[in-house]
């Protein structure tokens, strides 16, 4: 416990608020996933036909969403409830819709030997945030995204 928190104190204060909302979303999207639906969950996202375009990102999304995914990632390791791969990119979706920066997250399946294995991963330009091991065997069988907000200034240039 004490070498957890030694690296909790060691991160910088935007890491340790990341990983703090972090946290809390891998509890909540785990819990969700327990009682409600997959369709309810993804209601607010668009499905996409595998092989879309990912949005392209500034340097700073880049760095934001790719802070995103570690911070995600290592929140899922440290939490006393379940937080697989799809816990991770619904997770990660969430907190990077709340910062305007677009993505994916993908869905995808693998045989092996007799059973089917599933995954989840989150896309970012040409980055993949979260779900990182093994994600190249998998094949994307459904591709969510989230729209981005963009507020009348942007939109008027």
């Amino acid at each position: 416990m004490f070498r957890k928190l030694k690296r909790f104190s060691m991160l910088s204060s935007k890491e340790r608020i990341l990983f703090v909302e972090a946290y809390i979303y891998t509890g909540i999207y785990r819990l969700s996933l327990l009682v409600l639906s997959f369709k309810f969950l993804t209601r607010t996202l668009e499905q996409y036909k595998p092989g879309e375009k990912v949005p392209s990102l500034s340097g700073f999304q880049k760095d934001e969403a790719k802070m995103i995914g570690e911070i995600v990632e290592k929140a899922a390791m440290n939490t006393p409830w379940q937080s697989a791969c799809l816990v991770q990119a619904l997770s990660a979706q969430k907190m990077l819709r709340c910062r305007n920066i677009p993505g994916f997250f993908a869905l995808g399946v693998r045989k092996d030997k007799d059973k089917m294995k599933a995954h989840a991963w989150t896309l970012c330009d040409d980055m993949v945030i979260t779900g990182r091991l093994g994600y190249e065997s998998f094949t994307v069988v459904s591709l969510f995204g989230w729209q981005v907000l963009h507020d009348s200034k942007q939109e008027s240039t």
